[in-house]
């Protein structure tokens, strides 16, 4: 398997004073306030806060599928803020998306066989044998049964929905991934599954990642380095042992407060000390 692990001290992804309005009639919403992120290769970052502090707006601007009001986005080290349409395409290849909800993000009209391939499709990769890299791909994120290849979303369970999704966002070979909430609507045991992948994937691939979360302790097995953002800006940033060691910021340690962990955080814990990839049609 070829690896996109690279050394480099240039980072993978990087946002620079990012800001963005969301104009809502007479109102202006300000979703990310001069937001300055890097992502080195290889590195996994968590990016945590509740609902509507600006998270999933930023993730959205650092991939390009939003326009920032201001503010620069460079990949590589390569400024792509203005880049329009075929033009993004090299980018597209090096940063993939895993959307929350699969359910939305899957064409309900096509099996998981066109939808993986879709990418491969659409850069042109792998033409001769592109049923045959499907099937590679999807036995990677655990879906190793042939017969998956001519079912449709609504045949699949959540975890198989989001497996499929990350086998489709692998499928051109990404350096980055940019994980959006990509276990809040799985079952525990489910989500412990899907981290346990998505660090084998990481190590295995040299994948940067992204994993945008509003559960501290989700992140906290994969990840390491967090940011804390509240109200569209970063409130804290710092190495993940050392954040939930020492949090500094007040709304920090409430984010750490709120959630009961006796048993969620010992269930991440067991499932994500084995990095090994296997079949599950959870």
């Amino acid at each position: 398997m070829s690896t996109n692990a690279t050394v480099s001290t240039t980072p993978i992804l990087e946002g620079r004073d990012l800001r963005k309005v969301h104009r809502r009639g007479a109102t202006d919403v300000v979703a990310v306030d001069n937001v300055s992120v890097a992502v080195n290769h290889g590195e996994r970052v968590g990016l945590v806060g509740e609902s509507g502090s600006g998270k999933s707006s930023l993730g959205r601007l650092l991939l390009r599928l939003d326009d920032a009001d201001s503010g620069s986005v460079y990949i590589d080290g390569i400024d792509v803020t203005k880049v329009r349409g075929r033009a993004l395409l090299p980018s597209r290849r090096r940063c993939q998306v895993v959307f929350q909800d699969p359910s939305s993000s899957l064409n309900p009209r096509l099996n998981v066989e066109a939808l993986v391939a879709e990418g491969l499709r659409i850069h042109g990769l792998h033409a001769e044998n592109r049923q045959e890299r499907v099937r590679t791909l999807l036995a990677e994120v655990g879906l190793q049964d042939d017969a998956i290849l001519q079912r449709r979303p609504h045949e699949l369970s959540g975890g198989q929905k989001q497996r499929v999704g990350l086998a489709r966002a692998l499928a051109v070979e990404p350096a980055f991934l940019l994980l959006d909430e990509p276990v809040s609507a799985l079952d525990v045991s489910v989500q412990a599954q899907v981290l346990n992948l998505l660090m084998d994937l990481s190590v295995r691939r040299g994948l940067a990642m992204l994993f945008v979360a509003h559960d501290l302790h989700v992140v906290r097995h994969l990840c390491d380095r967090i940011l804390v953002m509240q109200a569209g800006v970063v409130v804290e940033e710092q190495a993940t042992e050392a954040l939930f060691a020492s949090p500094k910021h007040l709304y920090t340690r409430a984010l750490l407060a709120a959630v009961p962990t006796a048993v969620t955080t010992e269930a991440m814990a067991t499932a994500t000390t084995t990095t090994t990839t296997t079949t599950v049609e959870a």
